[in-house]
Parts: structure tokens; C-alpha cells; sequence
């Protein structure tokens, strides 16, 4: 199937969603937005890739009572509800866990309801003026700490609260890596047979994570945000709000933080630098360890990610997507290699990328960071 197909099928969805849903927000007293930059781009990918995840639209909008904007996510597939329900269900919980006081906040939540065979979760709107990466890196690097020892605190600190939030948000440990990694390295063989470089990198990824399960063991059962990055939340007078809450789970207390690394190596190789060397100058050798392991396995999930959308996209995506999988395979080679990518490296591909992707997606991306 093509990207082209895929992507005509998601409009005719999204057409069809919204036709439905007008009348629905219209009645409960919610108008839209002329822009709906969530609609476009490559959103309609996480589809042709991911067969669990369930539709949604979510779209901007005002309160005709107050003309206040909000953000509205609204389905009525089946999965799609589930996921807004659990969303919910996270966001909740979150509340009532210690390491979250002071530290992590929520947009307000205006209405949840079903009705019409629609969920609908509407909250407000968070201006924050500056995204994360315009601040400055001092900035920066203090929020993104604070956040990260806010969750780790859970493991001492919110104990009476693990069993609570294990049930609500799930748990990972060593054997989930490791097997998870497994499947990355297996089905990459078969989603791209020719590539034998990159089935031994992913070959060497593996036993580098089998050499050293019992460091990573020995760092699960903290509470950790996996999807960490600043789209996900927002700073309001020195406040995170979360925007995503369903990332949030028990495992190794370094995946959060690769997760957010990875992408800094990317977006703001500085920072990137400045936190890997306050893990290696004030915390003990193996969490340095630790580190660079869930960095290299976010990274083999990453990767397999792009090439599962392989079959399913054509002409320029296709390229993208394809260095895509290059660029981020240079750099779990660099982690390995406890390395780190140069400048060239990284402004090259920007500018590629940059060629190669559709206006929608670059309006997109606009609003993200």
C-alpha cells in the first residue's frame, strides 16, 4: 500500500469524523479554528504502522462562551476511545502521585464526554510564548533536570503509591527490553533483507544490552516519562505542564531520559552534551551505563519505526524515511562507540529532511517545537 493511498484514506476519514463531529462540538458549545495544523503532515504514517493505535482527530478550537481556546481531541473509533479514556485515567492518577507536586501540572480539563458514539476530551489551550528551545540553555537544562529527578524521586519517595500506578500506567523490565529489542533486530531483517550493516549494528546493540541486563535491572521500577520531548509539554512561568500523559510508566529511570537525549542530539547537541556530563560527573558509573544502554535501545525502536513505514510510502517519504533510518543509525553506531555525532553530520541531514518533506508537514512541525 502507498503512502499515497494511506494518506487518501485518512483524509476520507478525517472528513468523514468531522462532518459527524461539527454538529456534536457545535451543540456542546465549541467552535473550531480555521488552522488545524494536527490534521496534515505525516500524522497519517502512525497508522499504517502501528494497527494497535487508534484513530483520533484532535483540533484546536474556542469556547463560544468565554471565546477561550482549547484543545479538542474527539473520536469514535473503538481504540481511539480506549486511549482517550486511558489518557484520562493516567492524567488522574498523576494527581495523586508525590513526585508530581510542584513539579508536573495539566492543562485544565474542560469536558469529557460520550455522546453521539463519540469520546470528546476537551482542555485548555497553553500558551507558553517561548517554546523550550527558544530559552536559553542554562534554562534548559535546570527545567529538563528538575523533571527528570522529579520522576526518579518515585522510587523512594511515592512508594506507598507503586502498586497504584504500576496497574494504571504498566511496567517494563530487563526481559521486556531485551525481548522488545529481539523483535526490532528480527523484523528489520525482514523489512530490509539487503541492509547487513544494519543488521549487525542492531546485532551488536543486542549484545551490548544482554552483556549488561543486570545494570539495566538494577535501574527499573522508577517512574519514568518515555516520551519525554518538548511537544509533550510546555514551561509556564518555570511550571511543566504535561500534555502527554499516557507515556508514563515503571522501568529503567534512564529511558526518559534517552529519549529526550536522542532527540537533543538532534535539535540541541549542546544540552544533549551538558546532561551526559552531569550523569558521568555526579552519579556513579554504572547509571552513566545505564544511560547509554536505553539511549541505544530508543534508538533501535526508533529505527525499526521508520523502516516498518517502508512498504507503505513512496518517492520523496520514501527517501526521507530512508535517511531517516541512516542518520539515526549513525548515531546509536556513535553511542556505542561512546562518540558523538559531528556538526556536518547532523546539518547535512537537516537539510535533506528539510528538501524532502511536504508543506503540510512543515506547518506542522512549525507548531511542535
Amino acid at each position: 500500500m502507498s503512502d499515497v493511498i494511506n494518506k487518501k484514506e485518512w483524509e476520507k476519514y478525517r472528513e468523514r469524523e468531522l462532518a459527524a463531529a461539527l454538529p456534536v462540538l457545535e451543540q456542546l458549545g465549541f467552535r473550531l479554528e480555521q488552522e488545524q495544523p494536527h490534521l496534515g503532515g505525516e500524522k497519517y504514517l502512525t497508522r499504517a504502522v502501528t494497527t494497535a493505535s487508534g484513530r483520533k482527530l484532535v483540533l484546536l478550537g474556542r469556547n463560544k462562551q468565554n471565546n477561550k481556546s482549547v484543545v479538542i481531541k474527539i473520536t469514535s473509533d473503538p481504540h481511539g476511545i480506549r486511549e482517550l479514556e486511558h489518557e484520562r485515567k493516567c492524567r488522574l492518577a498523576l494527581q495523586k502521585i508525590n513526585f508530581a507536586y510542584q513539579i508536573f501540572f495539566s492543562p485544565q480539563e474542560i469536558l469529557f464526554v460520550k455522546k453521539r458514539g463519540f469520546a470528546i476530551s476537551i482542555q485548555e489551550f497553553l500558551e507558553s510564548g517561548k517554546s523550550f528551545l527558544e530559552r536559553p540553555i542554562q534554562e534548559q537544562f535546570f527545567l529538563a533536570l528538575k523533571a527528570f529527578k522529579a520522576q526518579e524521586s518515585s522510587h523512594a519517595t511515592a512508594y506507598s503509591h507503586k502498586r497504584f500506578v504500576k496497574k494504571t500506567f504498566g511496567e517494563k523490565n530487563v526481559k521486556d527490553y531485551i525481548q522488545m529489542f529481539n523483535l526490532f533486530k528480527e523484523e528489520m531483517k525482514k523489512i530490509m533483507p539487503g541492509r547487513s550493516e544494519l543488521h549487525a549494528l542492531f546485532e551488536k546493540t543486542e549484545q551490548f544490552l544482554a552483556a549488561n541486563n543486570e545494570i539495566i535491572e538494577q535501574y527499573c521500577g522508577f517512574l519514568t516519562h518515555t516520551d519525554f520531548v518538548p511537544h509533550n509539554f510546555r514551561v509556564i512561568d518555570g511550571k511543566i505542564y504535561l500534555l502527554d500523559h499516557s507515556s508514563i510508566r515503571f522501568g529503567n529511570k534512564y529511558e526518559g531520559w534517552a529519549r529526550f537525549l536522542n532527540f537533543m542530539a538532534l535539535y540541541n547537541p549542546v544540552l544533549e552534551q551538558a546532561l551526559i556530563e552531569y550523569v558521568r560527573n555526579n552519579r556513579a558509573e554504572e547509571e552513566f551505563l545505564s544511560l547509554q544502554l536505553m539511549r541505544a535501545y530508543r534508538l533501535g525502536e526508533l529505527i525499526y519505526y521508520y523502516a516498518k513505514t517502508l512498504p507503505n510510502i513512496s518517492e520523496n517519504l520514501l527517501a526521507l524515511n530512508q535517511i531517516r533510518i541512516d542518520f539515526w543509525g549513525k548515531l546509536l553506531r556513535a553511542i556505542l562507540e561512546n562518540k558523538t555525532l559531528d556538526k556536518n553530520t547532523i546539518e547535512e541531514y537537516k537539510k535533506t529532511r528539510d528538501s524532502l518533506r511536504d508543506e503540510e508537514e512543515k506547518q506542522r512541525q512549525k507548531i511542535l517545537y
